[in-house]
């Protein structure tokens, strides 16, 4: 349900124009080893995203 919401706050975001960045970019888990998603390093929605 956490991430469900996680994604939601990022697409409105996303949708509103308050964020010109990449996730990845501030995210904690932001190395090859640790992130296998395919939208890496150019995600702008993320169930995964963590902040640094």
């Amino acid at each position: 349900m956490a991430k469900v919401v996680k994604v939601l706050i990022q697409r409105l975001t996303l949708l509103l124009g308050l964020r010109d960045e990449f996730l990845c970019d501030s995210c904690k888990l932001n190395y090859r080893d640790l992130c296998m998603r395919r939208e890496r390093p150019n995600a702008r929605i993320c169930p995964d995203y963590r902040k640094k």
